[in-house]
């Protein structure tokens, strides 16, 4: 269905980044219809009986993908709407998916490419803005975009195809009759945070803070994927992913320790990891073990990486690692959290002293 105009702080900033003397309004309205493939046509009562769906469904439809309500005498739609109701249709008929979980899938869609779209259009911009010889009229604008557009698309179907493959062959991992008629996933988990990150914004201009988060994003990315990992979700100065292994996640921690150090564009990282049974929904996760591996970030310092029990035996037979226990702590929803520091095992260092099984209750 159709998009919705960006936010007014992301038009005006769109808007300076364009060279005086194009007509904006009317350079958008024209790709518009280049990403639309063809002009706004149909109220919303004329699109739900072209797709032969109830209006009041396809509202639904409309709201949980995020746009904003429109008015009955509203022109706002396409042919593609239409195309996208006959497709929602053609879902609802196969019997695979109910309403519920139609409009589950609907949300999602939403709020992924709203991100994904505010993110892209904001890189288009500042591409744009970056070469002026692409700004000498609308056409020289839309040639770029007619070029680009087709391209992106390839590629985002191509990596949703990827990833989808990905996400089963997570699943063919644990794939028993049990386990997929559970909710609840065995996983490792972990919390990197930026330490002093709100010192940092407080003194950093808007072009530094973007090189940071930048760098940031660039090399928890890198080095997750490295080791098998995924990353959930990023939130300002944090990052959460999982491993399928508390080895793969202890990696993905030490090396983000050692990428963090060689880099210094970043400060210091804060790390915490934990395992176990992890409630996962709709590519997020949920559960006891995420809040554990976040309160041990938050005890965490600088540099340093804390692992609850079930991390720390599953690593204390490895000679790659270094485990310290520390002293248990009362967090929010853990009273005496046990805790241990890992580290990489100096080659100098006695095995006795780095092999101690670790012992005890979180």
């Amino acid at each position: 269905m159709t998009d919705e105009p960006a936010e007014d702080g992301e038009l005006e900033s769109s808007r300076a980044a364009l060279v005086a003397g194009l007509d904006v309004p009317a350079l958008v309205e024209r790709a518009e219809q280049l990403l639309l493939g063809g002009p706004r046509l149909f109220t919303r009562a004329q699109v739900a009986e072209r797709a032969g769906m109830d209006a009041e469904r396809a509202t639904a439809l409309w709201r949980a993908l995020g746009f904003a309500q429109v008015g009955d005498d509203e022109v706002v739609f396409t042919q593609r709407d239409v195309d996208t109701l006959e497709a929602v249709r053609a879902i609802e008929q196969s019997g695979v998916a109910d309403d519920e979980l139609i409009a589950t899938m609907t949300r999602i869609l939403g709020q992924t490419f709203s991100r994904l779209a505010s993110g892209q259009g904001q890189l288009l911009v500042s591409m744009l803005a970056q070469h002026p010889e692409h700004l000498e009229s609308e056409e020289s604008v839309l040639a770029v975009l007619g070029t680009l557009l087709p391209l992106i698309e390839q590629v985002h179907e191509f990596v949703w195809r990827r990833q989808f493959v990905a996400f089963f062959n997570r699943v063919a991992t644990y794939a028993t009759s049990d386990a997929l008629a559970s909710t609840l996933v065995p996983m490792a988990v972990g919390f990197a945070d930026m330490s002093g990150f709100t010192a940092l914004t407080r003194r950093a201009t808007e072009a530094e803070l973007g090189t940071l988060l930048e760098a940031f994003e660039a090399t928890t990315t890198d080095v997750v994927s490295a080791h098998h990992g995924r990353i959930v979700k990023t939130i300002g100065d944090e990052v959460l992913f999982v491993a399928d292994t508390p080895s793969r996640a202890a990696e993905i921690a030490l090396d983000l320790l050692e990428r963090s150090r060689a880099d210094e564009r970043l400060p210091a990282l804060r790390i915490g990891l934990a395992s176990g049974p992890v409630v996962s929904r709709l590519g997020d996760v949920y559960g006891s073990t995420v809040n554990i591996a976040s309160r041990l970030t938050s005890l965490s310092r600088p540099g340093w990486v804390l692992v609850d029990r079930v991390v720390a035996e599953s690593l204390a037979g490895d000679g790659r690692y270094q485990l310290t226990a520390r002293r248990p702590e009362s967090v929010r929803g853990f009273h005496h959290l046990r805790q241990w520091r890992l580290r990489r095992a100096s080659a100098s260092e006695p095995p006795a002293r780095r092999r101690g099984r670790p012992r005890g209750r979180r």
